[in-house]
């Protein structure tokens, strides 16, 4: 006997699509019957031809004439078909642009599968990031939360992805941004954090039109000075000011640093610890103690570099009671001539900037201009712009060594306040590997953040970072950054791996379904997976960034360009103003030596 079938209960598919059908005809029918209502009503309104009908869409829709017997025909048709088609159209119009607007806006920037919820990084989000700035500042101790401007309690880095919600790094945060090049390290970190910063903002930059530099001027110009050493005249700043790099050599220990600077700013982390640069090191520190206890320019120490024999350092140094640094020094001077020659060559080399008189006369002290105090500098809201080209050598050094002695100089003021700066202090080192190679940046992160200190260092890639303070270094720096941001155009594919093994992995749901005689069964297991593999992470899309803060699951982020700000406009136009009189500065430069060059011909 056969088996009996079962009749299903499902709908079938032509059922399922008549049905569908069925409620999208509705949908679009009883709108566009009620537009009819409304245009026939307006249409004999208009026209006073009679009373307005009662609310019957349908005979609006198929029987206009009997609601509105003494409208004329053409106004009735009008008012209940073309109006209605019109407004139907107008309306899918609309509704397609702004679909269109929010899936390209979207793109690449909505909420990733196990990354982050608002739930996962609650304390950068407003409410905590708010109560820690109470606590941390007592400046904003006693104000009303509410009223508290949300520039006050952080450093905006953007929206957690698929929301609203602003993510901000709090005033103890330290951070290291990983961004390529165009893809908002500038537009979307620097300027608004410099913008909106509540006290004193170091920027290091190698670019000035169109850059931070141009966007934030006129701005922070408002709310206090601005500084700007350019010794290679790459906004053509007038020299306003000088700034004396040997106030911080009057120790030995001042001094080695400031020899350092110009060490790290021609050699690698792989070289700089080798004979030749250890021993020039070593010289240099020698020298610059020697200048700096006497109260000499810097200026002078390549006069003792030139002629080794020359014992006026020797001098100064037993004059200051520094007898040990000077045996030292004597010892080198009268050491096997070749060896002696090829270190004091070495050290030649390194300060080689100090030869130019139009980088000299930023160092050395000017009558005409203000002197540049850290001291008081870190006591303001005042703005200090250090400027140079990428591999600029000892120009660069000179960048570090005076971004160095400000952060220290912070840091002994905060000790002395209390043990935190308030309003703190923001230090942007943007282009560090290339303007700013302070070769402990690395060991400063883990205390700077306690002193309301807050550094941002910008790079490339972390392979930059490695070059300039080696594995262990760029490791340190990277393992102490309470807060890591990473953009698009990440090409290093051990870096991606890494990311990828740092944010995690999570659990996808996989559905099997298996077809015999006996009918058809599903099974669902489970697998782990990489949230974001490493080919994701290399395209991620611009506009959008990760964020890895300690403690916290992996976040993704919307970045907020400040052109796209309220207020974007103003900057918009400042901005455009600086980068004009950047450029009449540089003809004006240019035109004296077209007239001379002329003449010669």
């Amino acid at each position: 006997m056969p088996p009996r079938t079962t009749p299903s209960t499902s709908a079938s598919p032509a059922t399922d699509v008549l049905f569908r059908i069925l409620i999208g005809g509705i949908a679009v029918a009883i709108p566009f019957a009620t537009a009819a209502w409304l245009g026939g009503n307006a249409v004999t309104f208009l026209t006073d031809t009679g009373p307005r009908a009662p609310f019957q869409p349908a005979d609006a829709l198929l029987h206009p004439h009997e609601l509105w017997p003494n409208t004329g025909h053409t106004a009735l048709t009008i008012g209940t078909l073309v109006f209605p088609i019109t407004l139907l159209l107008a309306t899918a119009a609309l509704a397609a642009r702004l679909y269109l607007r929010h899936k390209s806006g979207s793109k690449g920037r909505k909420a990733v599968k196990g990354m982050a919820t608002r739930r996962d990084i609650e304390p950068l989000l407003a409410k905590q990031i708010t109560a820690k700035a109470q606590s941390l500042r007592p400046s904003l101790a006693e104000n009303d939360p509410k009223r508290i401007d949300p520039k006050q309690t952080g450093i905006l880095l953007g929206d957690l992805a698929g929301t609203r919600c602003e993510v901000r790094m709090g005033y103890e945060d330290v951070a290291v941004a990983i961004m390529a090049p165009r893809s908002g390290k500038t537009t979307c970190l620097a300027i608004p954090a410099v913008l909106n910063a509540p006290g004193a903002v170091l920027l290091t930059s190698n670019k000035a039109a169109g850059d931070a530099y141009t966007a934030t001027l006129e701005a922070r110009g408002k709310v206090g000075l601005t500084w700007s050493m350019d010794p290679q005249q790459i906004a053509h700043a007038p020299r306003e000011m000088w700034w004396n790099p040997l106030a911080d050599a009057t120790t030995l220990e001042g001094a080695n640093r400031l020899a350092g600077h110009f060490v790290a700013a021609s050699v690698d982390a792989s070289n700089a610890g080798d004979f030749w640069s250890k021993a020039a090191q070593n010289v240099l520190a020698q020298l610059f103690l020697a200048a700096a206890v006497d109260k000499r320019p810097i200026t002078d120490v390549m006069q003792w570099l030139a002629f080794p024999a020359d014992r006026t350092p020797l001098d100064l140094l037993r004059d200051h009671r520094f007898d040990a640094v000077a045996a030292q020094l004597k010892g080198t001077v009268e050491g096997p001539p070749e060896t002696r020659d090829g270190i004091y060559e070495t050290a030649r080399q390194y300060a080689a900037c100090l030869l130019s008189a139009d980088i000299a006369a930023w160092i050395t002290p000017q009558a005409d201009v203000p002197e540049f105090k850290p001291t008081r500098f870190v006591q303001t809201r005042d703005t200090l712009y250090l400027l140079s080209k990428d591999g600029g050598g000892g120009a660069s050094a000179l960048i570090a060594a005076c971004a160095d002695s400000v952060m220290r100089t912070a840091t002994a003021h905060a000790e002395r306040a209390g043990g935190r700066l308030d309003p703190p202090m923001l230090a942007i080192l943007d282009e560090a590997a290339n303007v700013c190679k302070i070769s402990d940046l690395p060991d400063l992160y883990s205390h700077l953040g306690s002193r309301g200190i807050i550094p941002i260092t910008i790079l490339q890639s972390y392979r930059q970072g490695q070059k300039v303070w080696g594995d262990t270094g760029m490791d340190a720096m990277w393992s102490a950054a309470t807060i890591k941001v990473i953009g698009s155009g990440i090409d290093d594919p051990d870096f991606a791996d890494k990311l990828s093994r740092m944010i995690g992995d999570h659990d996808v749901e996989t559905v099997s379904t298996s077809t015999s005689d006996s009918g058809t069964s599903k099974s669902v297991s489970m697998r782990q997976e990489r949230i974001m593999p490493a080919d994701r992470i290399r395209a991620l899309a611009k506009g959008t960034a990760i964020c890895l803060a300690t403690g916290m699951r992996a976040a993704m982020l919307t970045l907020r360009p400040w052109y796209k700000e309220p207020g974007a406009d103003e900057v918009s136009a400042a901005s455009a103003r600086a980068s004009k009189t950047i450029t009449a500065r540089a003809i004006a430069k240019a035109a004296p030596a077209q007239d001379d060059f002329g003449q010669a011909a």
